[in-house]
């Protein structure tokens, strides 16, 4: 396999304008007013090989390696990923996995494979085939060491119905169709153990997930079974093959990865949750995070958690004080003051909040410490006027809130993340540069 390198924005442009990434067919059969009679209108198409909730996740290091899953309505045997340089016709197979398993009354059958000994810098389209019939192929790009690149951010999307979400999501994406990776920051639904929330939370990604790789997070929303009562969070685990991280508890859990010259950390802050069933979550991590970034050395170092790091007042409870959180401010704060972290995403209190920068528990107008961003909401579970400004707020939306996103663009010299409404408004921007 030989090509040219190719920065993914000008590939992205060339392709749409020529409709390189249109999916034909697959795409087609996903629509929702085709889903009636899918069965049938696949038999008169034998060579198509129809599947659902294809995406790729992050892999540890993104330049060369990648994961793949995706479900079919029955079990298919010998599936294999076909993957190719754009513009070759040398290909090379590798074999799925099966990884079925079933929640919510439901068997999924879902399958995935590991894609490894990629090439830094390069396009490749890959496409997944079952005897004679196959999928289109889609793009995958694996990023240079010291490239620029975009980065999509979904606060949580958890819903009583997800069409807001499926809107904000098409439009990020369609605004933002450079972007090379996304995440989404927890609470992707609002019942863990409901299939057909996650069937509807995918649709919102389904066009970004096949081509560009998700970082996904866990929420406390993906530990409630159907009875609200906390579980274990099986079908999270199971939908997301996220980098190992060498544990024997919380395999899955948490994770890092590399995207050209960041290193990201992705914990886990449902130590309650899980703590009923099994303990040691947050010491666990503790301990890896000081491994784990003596193992990777970049530029720059970015967090994503679920849970917030403040405590908000609550109106119309005068009891509740502004401070810093307990259960992960202070555990977590001074190890990202140690470590050198340059940026920290939370989410799960669905309000967007740019804190500036914090070191030691206080506020430094130098820059020093890490960027403390609050994501906001991207469901429609919305609290409006709940949260009593903090005082480490530099910048927060007009109340009632609505849907945001974000987008992070990472640079050598700078990284430079932008809060957007649904409708493309920009709220906030916000640079940050090494000390």
């Amino acid at each position: 396999m030989k090509n040219k390198k190719m920065n993914r924005r000008n590939f992205i442009r060339a392709a749409t304008a020529t409709g390189v990434l249109a999916v034909g067919g697959t795409a087609l059969w996903q629509l929702d007013l085709l889903r009636g009679v899918r069965d049938t209108a696949l038999r008169q198409f034998p060579g198509v090989f129809y599947i659902e909730r294809l995406r790729q996740i992050v892999a540890a290091d993104n330049a060369h390696a990648r994961a793949l899953m995706w479900e079919v309505t029955s079990p298919v045997d010998q599936q294999m990923i076909e993957l190719r340089l754009q513009g070759t016709e040398d290909v090379r197979r590798i074999a799925a996995e099966d990884a079925r398993f079933t929640d919510d009354g439901t068997e999924v059958y879902q399958y995935t494979a590991e894609l490894d000994q990629l090439t830094p810098g390069h396009m490749y389209q890959y496409r997944i085939t079952a005897g004679d019939a196959a999928t289109d192929w889609q793009p995958l790009y694996t990023p240079t060491a010291d490239e620029n690149y975009k980065m999509l951010i979904f606060p949580d999307s958890q819903s009583s119905d997800y069409a807001d979400w499926k809107q904000l999501a098409h439009l990020a994406w369609a605004r933002n169709t450079d972007a090379e990776l996304f995440t989404c920051m927890g609470d992707l639904v609002d019942n863990g153990e409901d299939r057909l929330q996650w069937t509807e939370f995918f649709v919102g990604v389904k066009e970004m997930q096949r081509s560009i790789p998700m970082v996904p997070l866990m929420g406390n929303h993906e530990t409630y079974n159907l009875d609200w009562k906390v579980r274990l969070p099986e079908a999270y685990l199971h939908y997301f093959k996220t980098p190992r991280n060498g544990s024997k508890e919380f395999e899955r859990y948490y994770y890092s990865f590399d995207y050209g010259d960041a290193h990201y950390i992705v914990l886990c802050t449902q130590q309650k949750e899980i703590g009923e069933f099994k303990d040691g979550l947050v010491e666990e991590q503790l301990a890896w995070i000081r491994r784990d970034l003596k193992a990777h050395r970049k530029r720059w170092n970015i967090v994503f958690m679920h849970k917030d790091v403040l405590q908000y007042r609550i109106n119309g409870r005068p009891e509740r004080t502004e401070g810093i959180d307990e259960d992960n401010g202070r555990v977590w704060m001074p190890v990202f003051d140690e470590l050198g972290i340059d940026i920290v995403f939370t989410a799960h209190l669905h309000t967007y909040r740019n804190r500036g920068h914090i070191y030691g528990f206080e506020k430094t107008p130098d820059a020093k410490g890490p960027l403390y961003i609050l994501t906001g909401v991207a469901g429609n579970v919305r609290y409006p006027n709940l949260w009593i400004d903090h005082a480490f707020d530099e910048v927060t939306l007009p109340q009632p809130e609505t849907d945001n996103y974000l987008t992070m663009d990472v640079s050598r010299d700078a990284i430079e993340i932008a809060c957007f409404l649904t409708d493309g408004t920009e709220m906030d921007r916000v640079r940050v540069t090494k000390r």
